[in-house]
């Protein structure tokens, strides 16, 4: 670490000292007059590098759920939490070469039986990795190989992932982006499929992204429910396209090209309803969240302004998460989990943040 960087990381953990002890969940002020959220949970640290979380819903006991978290290095973990933050050992993944991104989707139908599944990219190995939920037991083989073809290094080193069921068959897909590529081929589209064998492999379906050539793009989501998906250029702004690939590959909207310290990072998706809601951006060097809607404007779907921001105690967020259906007592509005680089999660509730002018609404519930 550069001696640069270590100042611009005390730094920033100075400004955001409290100055007076703060309740979890409740607004505090930093040194420089910003106000800041803290968190209702702090999850127990992981062994090296935190990057992205999930959320997986218990259905039948929601406040059973768990929060799953890559620890990056070449000796990585995918963690699992429960709810109160504590690590769940015994469903640790272990040995994965540079776990990056994770993410959750439900219902993969395999050899009969309906299932829901976890898919981490495995950086170092040029492969996604798929888990069942919620037992976290290996369903791939050993991997599924991404960016076939392309020339070692970089272009062939798998960093976002997230998932996308098919509203009308139910069919799921992963999109998959990596450490650096081509402008209209960054990201490419995987159908999962059921091969026969107890196992889940992987069939290319396209390429697509645009890039600014700034930065790189990490940060990936999808809307299942509106069929968009949504991803980080990180020096340029946040990018939209259609989810079902055969509807084509042309951007519907870039957004959020303003209102960001430097880099624009992890994204989550809250919804109210089928088709309202809030998209979430880290603003990673800035240490808050920007709030743009999920929906758009009147007859302006893909016009997608700031609604809020908000200042948490994160440090340099690279990833997050967040569901709306009522998780426990704790978190009945729903949960939002963030990523911190001290080797954490933060856990808050979603009423904190929609709290204050314009206010947003708590009404969630959506179950997958």
């Amino acid at each position: 670490m550069s001696r640069l960087l270590k100042f611009r990381l005390v730094l920033s953990c100075l400004l955001f000292l409290p100055s007076a002890a703060v309740a979890a969940g409740q607004e505090g002020v930093s040194l420089t007059g910003v106000r800041y959220l803290h968190p209702v949970v702090v999850t127990e640290m992981t062994r090296y590098d935190t990057d992205d979380p999930a959320i997986w819903i218990n259905r039948e006991q929601p406040s059973e759920s768990l929060v799953l978290g890559t620890d990056k290095n070449e000796d990585g973990a995918l963690y699992v939490y429960d709810l109160q933050g504590r690590i769940l050992q015994e469903r640790v993944v272990r040995n994965l070469q540079r776990p990056n991104n994770v993410d959750v989707e439900y219902g993969f139908s395999l050899a009969g039986r309906s299932i829901d599944i976890a898919v981490v990219t495995e950086r170092l190995t040029s492969k996604i990795r798929i888990f069942s939920l919620p037992d976290m037991q290996p369903l791939d083989g050993g991997g599924i190989e991404v960016f076939a073809g392309e020339e070692a290094g970089d272009f062939r080193a798998p960093m976002g992932i997230a998932l996308y069921r098919h509203h009308a068959d139910g069919e799921i897909f992963a999109i998959v982006g990596r450490k650096s590529g081509p402008s209209g081929e960054y990201l490419w589209q995987y159908h999962l499929v059921d091969n026969g064998n107890g196992q889940i492999d992987g069939i290319l379906v396209r390429k697509l992204g645009d890039f600014s050539g700034r930065g790189e793009i990490e940060a990936i989501a999808v809307d299942d429910a509106l069929g968009y998906i949504y991803y980080a250029d990180e020096g340029a702004g946040i990018r939209k396209y259609h989810a079902d690939h055969n509807q084509g590959s042309a951007e519907l909207a870039l957004f959020g090209t303003d209102g960001f310290t430097e880099d624009r990072e992890g994204i989550a998706i809250y919804q109210l309803d089928e088709t309202r809601g809030y998209i979430l951006v880290s603003d990673q060097q800035g240490n808050r969240f920007n709030i743009y809607p999920r929906e758009g404007e009147p007859t302006r779907p893909h016009h997608h302004p700031l609604l809020k921001s908000v200042a948490t105690v994160t440090n340099e967020c690279d990833g997050c998460e967040v569901v709306s259906h009522p998780l426990g007592s704790r978190f009945p509005h729903g949960l939002f989990v963030a990523m911190s680089d001290n080797r954490t999660f933060q856990y808050y509730r979603w009423e904190d943040l929609a709290k204050g002018e314009p206010a947003l609404s708590i009404k969630g519930g959506n179950v997958p």
